[in-house]
């Protein structure tokens, strides 16, 4: 008998059936006319793949999990049926014939790990999802075969009750915990109580969200990735212990929250109360925990890392059997003694900048550490084309020969952008060779838009040749100066973003004529009207840089009739562009301003949520003038905020300097508490005319 219960352990896989009910509920979901000519079955792989056949007239997929069968729907319907979804657009109407696949299409993957967000994607885009949101964020995820995602809100239910367990006051609670579009920052040890505090109602909805969250993603083969215990504590605990509390000092213009030594025998006692709480609100069934101390410039005097990293890992697999530790590779981080004497396989460090650095290389493998190869691409989600695809196919390939490589993963800081930068890198997990973007961007395209087109391919190649390829160092996309705070003298519109376009702009305006001439045959196709409007967008964007030169150099030689010219055409590039947007509510203020109001449950948390967004996307957070380094972090090109927000402050600014010229000075407002005004004023959902002359605006655009 027990040589016969070993036999069937060592057998596993001889009766495995793989639960295929998450992919069924997605295919009923976004291609309900699908439903009916669609089989599962599981197949017998080590490694996650999947086989497309079509069988007496129905399409069956094969796969080994519920997760490489959603890669396998969407294989099917991107390069048979071309169809995609995206966060820019869905591309999901019927087939009238479904192509049929004689001969079976095998694929398998190459990668273990395949990794999506980062913990500011859940701020820059996601502080104020709705379950329905969440349902079409989780669909795309498992379509585009991301196993592993990040879970970063919810987390406030369990340093509630862990700071009620230590005794802390509730007004204490409240000062700790930030407002919902800023919890990214708490949880990585930046702020606490920015934006806050939030309400209880509020608290409590987020942790139900979740909970349906981690069940969705259960049936989608998608396995969470949830904050760590890794010593972040309130600051207002060094006044209530003896435990060795690092001092942390401030980020920017905010004072960190401390670091509690996890050499210190007080770290496993409250690791294990934040540890129980996570297991009450979210249960036991989580693998993956991420926590980076120290981050950005934290500091680490009086502590020995080595001994820190082990006692960080210690406690997390003690609640958690197996769990496995997921750092960032940021900067010098995580520093090399933290990881040296801590267990390597229950490490995975994402490359987080992958499009611009090679830690993993010049660390070899972050000393013998799994890693994954990432891409950030986006920061503060500021609007722009940016994606370096050649870059992400030549390096993934080339890392994946490293015996340390583990996977890829999309670590965006705002994921509403540049739908083929996420779609491609997930799909290099799947690909065997090193891929030839020019010739993908065929089938992604066609996949986009509903079918091929000449004028669109045309278009594309030259996007591969300037926007998609722009080369050098460059933290997101380039900025538009419109958005940028008024001076003479201007190297960018964020503290670390760039006005450079490292790209021939004149070939890039081709790329959108081209795009353009392919307007006629799809009237009807919502992906491309909003890439038409993204690609003019950014031509404007382009020349606003040289309409900037002008008004510069003709106040300079005070030539008041040149200067009023060119400061006029500035502000039309305004107006131009408010037009522009506003044909289409995907680029509309009022479309996130009522996402935010809508995820509120309460009067409080809908007026609490509308200021944390306005705050966010103008000057961010803080009220030290001395450290306002944070705004326009977030900026965004949104019809309604180019015109009352930016172009207001360029006109405040060019009246100032026509005085200057004629002889009648004025004195210019502090833009720092000018913007904090303008969010006060601004307490409602904007009201904007939505114009239907998208045709007249672009041919001004492209003439």
């Amino acid at each position: 008998m027990k040589k016969l219960i070993i036999l069937l352990l060592l057998l596993p896989t001889a009766g495995f059936a793989a639960d295929f009910t998450g992919v069924q509920q997605l295919v009923k979901r976004r291609v309900p006319w699908l439903q009916q000519h669609i089989v599962f079955e599981t197949l017998n792989s080590k490694t996650d793949a999947f086989q497309l056949q079509t069988k007496q007239h129905k399409l069956v997929i094969s796969a080994n999990n519920p997760n490489a069968a959603a890669v396998g729907l969407n294989w099917y319907l991107r390069y048979y049926c071309h169809r995609s979804m995206s966060h820019m657009g869905d591309n999901l109407a019927p087939v009238t014939k479904l192509p049929e696949l004689e001969t079976p299409v095998t694929v398998q993957c190459q990668a273990i790990y395949r990794h999506a967000l980062n913990y500011c994607t859940y701020n820059y885009t996601m502080s104020f999802y709705t379950w329905a949101d969440w349902e079409h964020e989780l669909d795309w995820m498992a379509l585009n075969g991301v196993n592993m995602m990040l879970v970063a809100n919810g987390t406030e239910v369990v340093w509630q009750n862990v700071m009620k367990r230590m005794g802390f006051s509730a007004k204490e609670i409240e000062g700790f915990i930030t407002g919902p579009a800023f919890n990214a920052w708490w949880l990585m040890g930046n702020i606490e109580g920015w934006g806050g505090p939030m309400p209880q109602s509020q608290i409590d909805s987020r942790k139900v969200l979740v909970q349906k969250m981690l069940a969705r993603m259960k049936l989608l083969g998608i396995e969470p990735v949830m904050p760590a215990f890794f010593g972040m504590v309130p600051k207002s605990l060094a006044a209530k212990t003896k435990a060795h509390i690092i001092l942390q000092g401030t980020w920017g213009a905010f004072p960190r929250p401390d670091i509690l030594d996890p050499t210190d025998t007080a770290f496993a006692r409250i690791a294990g109360i934040f540890y129980d709480e996570t297991r009450k609100a979210y249960g036991k069934d989580i693998r993956f925990f991420s926590g980076d101390p120290f981050h950005e410039g934290g500091v680490t005097e009086g502590v020995d890392l080595a001994k820190a990293g082990v006692g960080v890992l210690k406690v997390m697999q003690q609640y958690f059997p197996g769990a496995i530790w997921v750092l960032q590779g940021w900067q010098n981080n995580p520093k090399q003694q933290l990881i040296s004497e801590v267990d390597k396989s229950s490490l995975l460090v994402q490359e987080l900048f992958g499009e611009n650095t090679q830690n993993w290389q010049d660390r070899n493998g972050y000393e013998g550490t799994p890693f994954i190869w990432c891409t950030v691409t986006n920061f503060g989600e500021r609007p722009g084309l940016n994606g370096k695809l050649q870059r992400f196919a030549d390096e993934v390939y080339r890392a994946n020969q490293n015996n340390y490589m583990k996977g890829v993963g999309i670590m965006p800081e705002g994921i509403n952008n540049n739908p083929v930068v996420y779609e491609l890198l997930l799909e290099l997990a799947w690909h065997k060779e090193k891929l030839d973007v020019s010739k993908w961007l065929k089938d992604y395209t066609a996949a986009r838009y509903g079918k091929s087109n000449p004028h669109i391919d045309s278009a594309w190649q030259l996007l591969l040749q300037t926007v998609y390829g722009n080369p050098g160092y460059q933290e997101g996309p380039p900025e538009n100066i419109l958005c940028a705070r008024p001076a003479l003298e201007i190297k960018s519109v964020s503290r670390w973003g760039n006005l450079k376009k490292g790209y021939d702009t004149a070939v890039f305006v081709k790329a959108v004529t081209h795009f353009y001439k392919a307007a006629p045959a799809f009237t009807g196709s919502e992906t491309y009207k909003t890439d038409l409007i993204n690609f003019a967008r950014q031509v404007l964007a382009n020349r606003a840089d040289k309409v900037f030169a002008e008004f510069v150099n003709d106040y300079h030689a005070k030539d008041l009739t040149s200067f009023k010219l060119s400061s006029g055409k500035f502000l039309q590039l305004c107006d131009l562009e408010n037009d522009l947007l506003n044909a289409h509510a995907y680029f509309r203020l009022p479309t996130y301003q009522k996402q935010a109001v809508n995820a509120g449950n309460t009067k409080l948390e809908k007026t609490n949520n509308l200021l944390n967004l306005m705050m966010l996307t103008t000057y961010w957070g803080g009220h030290n003038e001395k450290e306002d380094n944070l705004h326009e972090y977030a900026y965004k090109e949104w019809a309604g905020l180019m015109k009352s927000f930016y172009r207001e402050r360029w006109a405040i600014y060019f009246a100032h300097l026509e005085g200057n010229l004629t002889g009648k000075p004025t004195t210019l407002p502090d833009w720092f508490y000018w913007e904090r005004s303008w969010v006060e004023k601004h307490p409602g959902i904007a009201v904007d005319s939505y114009p239907s002359r998208i045709n007249e605006t672009l041919k001004s655009i492209l003439r």
